[in-house]
């Protein structure tokens, strides 16, 4: 029988059993069969219980309902161990903790309606034998934090197709909220029933029949007997252990359609990374989850047979609900990697899982418990990991390069100091310029060698020569010049080292230089798309504008959400090929991505000026005026116009004075 077309997921607590109607999937039901099992259902009920009402899938601070605990551990849990709060919430910090890793051991359901074959045996409701894989899996869809006495736990159903909307809670004839207060209600005056029906000598409970949970209007809750109280988040796992693997792996999702992409899609393997989710709960943990995610792009974009989507155009579904078939489709690629962190302490857990879009299957799904330290070992895992499920093939010398992209940046609190500065200098402003030197300071008053911080410091610098904020132009390029020499001798593997040196070398006029460094940056990466643009930068400086279109069109191919100065790059490339109309066109999406961009009106101006198109070049003119009241074109002409061929810079100050700048 196929599943049902729109999942859900019920919790009955009138008879203990969790009924799951997963997508093109039979229907299942677990069966919490035994009073201590009904005590580990019931706990799932008061975490989706808590979701429902903050309208979130988000974690639970169990030491907030220590009341309702210690009610069910003391009614249906048959008192299997102290209620006192050091010791409850230690029994399930501990137990959750340590417990996955042996599942078969301890089974909490039976399984109905699930044949299950063994040597020999075709039995049903067995226990089933977990891998190593399907824990992992199942482990997924739950997350415990914080300590023995301040813990955690997420019930994760939307990574099963389910939502809040489709997940209810039934009690007698009640639903949701009133079918947990009314169960709870019951439990309250059956243990006050109880106490009064007890003789006060009477010490020994005596345990009852195994039955299953009834309704209580019809008979007595003779579930109160004595069993050990395993762990009450135990059976979160084992729950995940059904939902996640044992049923033939997760419910299949929706698969992407090559007709319905808004580009074509490669030849080569091609990967989307998402922003890693912050499970810590914690602001402040957003640029670690933003530094890994970094990490892994720019390891597998210097993989030469791969094409890798930039961490400018993923980062645009950061917070957002989005399914892979949509990233697939939108960005054009086969392949979408998912993860999420979660830090505490002096220890990180890193969950990962690779998806085909394809075939709407999992390639490959892991989880890393590590310490902090060890952070970057974890990349280069998962990045080894995509090469070969993608199944393309490394030489010796191109894997020895993947694990080596860090060198120097192996502080994480550095590394993430630096990830930060990038995104402050990448705006383009005067004030996000100043927060990103004072970042990449920090990071080098602590880690002075520091690659990634280097290169942030010396792009500042450069910045500031376009900003008109230094005193001395040649001084600062001189700076930018020294501090990119030694981020590239302490790491000659990092490409955005050589890529920036190119920048520098073509900004002093030493344009075979550039084109060299900048070659050996595109060697070095492939599929880095800021490489790319640099690499056209450099080529259109050096009077090579043809041959630098073909790679700023790969640039926001690679990047189709990148940043504004991609494309004022790739115009002043068409318009210095003559390509006049091509060049409005990239000048005009950068004004839309950035209307207070002064470098594309400034382009847009003289553009349109060389054309003959008077009134549009005013107005351009006018709106550089907007953004900078102090612009001076004799300034300007000398900083902004970095090209071989002198007559370049002189035909477009000439018409920058025609569309009335001074």
């Amino acid at each position: 029988m196929g599943g049902n077309s729109n999942p859900f997921l019920q919790i009955d607590l009138n008879e203990c059993k969790l009924h799951l109607h997963l997508k093109s999937r039979t229907p299942l039901t677990l069966h919490f069969n035994s009073p201590s099992r009904s005590f580990y259902l019931s706990v799932i009920a008061l975490v989706v219980n808590e979701m429902k009402k903050s309208g979130k899938i988000k974690t639970i601070p169990l030491q907030e309902h220590l009341d309702l605990l210690v009610l069910l551990n003391e009614t249906i849990g048959g008192a299997a161990g102290s209620s006192e709060k050091e010791n409850l919430l230690h029994r399930i910090y501990k137990k959750w903790k340590d417990a996955l890793p042996n599942l078969e051991e301890a089974p909490l359901f039976k399984v109905q309606g699930k044949k299950k074959k063994e040597e020999g045996d075709g039995a049903i409701g067995k226990v089933y034998l977990f891998t190593d894989a399907e824990k992992d899996g199942w482990a997924n869809l739950f997350d415990y934090m914080g300590s023995e006495e301040n813990v955690r736990l997420k019930f994760a159903i939307d990574k099963i197709g389910v939502g809040l909307n489709e997940t209810s809670i039934i009690f007698r004839d009640f639903r949701n909220g009133e079918a947990w207060d009314q169960f709870i209600a019951s439990l309250r005056k059956e243990g006050e029933e109880k106490e009064e029906s007890v003789p006060m000598e009477e010490t020994a409970v005596q345990e009852p029949p195994a039955v299953q949970f009834f309704p209580p209007q019809k008979r007595k809750i003779s579930w109160f007997s004595k069993y050990w109280l395993v762990m009450a988040v135990v059976v979160l796992g084992i729950v995940a252990a059904g939902i996640w693997k044992i049923f033939l792996g997760p419910a299949p999702m929706e698969v992407a359609f090559v007709d319905r992409m808004k580009f074509p899609l490669p030849d080569e393997p091609s990967i989307a990374v998402l922003p890693f989710v912050n499970m810590s709960e914690d602001p402040k943990q957003e640029f670690l989850c933003d530094g890994m995610a970094e990490a892994i792009i720019t390891a597998l974009s210097r993989v030469p047979r791969m094409f890798v989507i930039s961490r400018n155009s993923t980062s645009i579904y950061k917070g957002k609900p989005v399914t892979v078939k949509q990233v697939s489709e939108e960005l054009g690629v086969r392949y979408v990697l998912e993860g999420s962190v979660q830090r505490y302490g002096d220890r990180i857990r890193i969950n990962a899982q690779l998806i085909d879009a394809l075939k709407g299957n999992h390639l490959w799904a892991e989880r890393y418990d590590r310490d902090v330290k060890d952070v970057f070992a974890v990349q280069d895992e998962i990045t080894l990991k995509i090469v070969k499920a993608t199944q393309v093939k490394l030489t010796e010398g191109e894997a020895a390069v993947l694990i080596y992209e860090w060198k120097g940046s192996q502080n994480l609190d550095c590394y993430l100091k630096a990830v930060e500065g990038i995104k402050y200098v990448e705006r383009i402003n005067i004030e996000d310029n100043n927060s990103a030197r004072r970042l990449a300071n920090e990071a080098l008053a602590s880690c002075p060698d520091n690659v990634v911080a280097l290169l942030v410091l010396a792009s500042t610098y450069r910045m500031d020569i376009l900003f008109g904020t230094t005193r001395s132009p040649g001084e600062s390029l001189q700076k930018a010049l020294d501090l990119t020499k030694k981020a590239v001798t302490i790491d000659d593997n990092y490409a955005w080292g050589h890529a920036f040196l190119g920048v520098v070398y073509a900004s002093k006029g030493e344009y075979d230089k550039a084109i060299a460094e900048g070659e050996r940056a595109i060697a070095l990466n492939p599929s880095g798309a800021d490489i790319h643009v640099w690499m056209g930068s450099i080529l259109t400086s050096s009077g090579k504008p043809e041959e630098a279109i073909p790679l700023l069109q790969k640039a926001i191919r690679l990047n189709p959400f990148g940043p504004t100065w991609y494309f004022v790059v790739q115009g002043i490339a068409y318009q210095l090929a003559g390509r006049f109309e091509e060049a409005l066109s990239a000048f005009k999406k950068a004004v839309q991505r950035s209307p207070d961009n002064l470098l594309a009106h400034l382009w847009l101006a003289s553009t349109y000026s060389m054309i003959g198109r008077e009134k549009e070049a005013r107005a351009e003119a006018a709106e550089v005026l907007r953004v900078n009241p102090k612009f001076s074109l004799d300034y300007f002409g000398k900083i902004t116009f970095f090209f071989r061929d002198e007559s370049v810079r002189e035909k477009n100050i000439s018409a920058l004075r025609g569309a009335g700048l001074k």
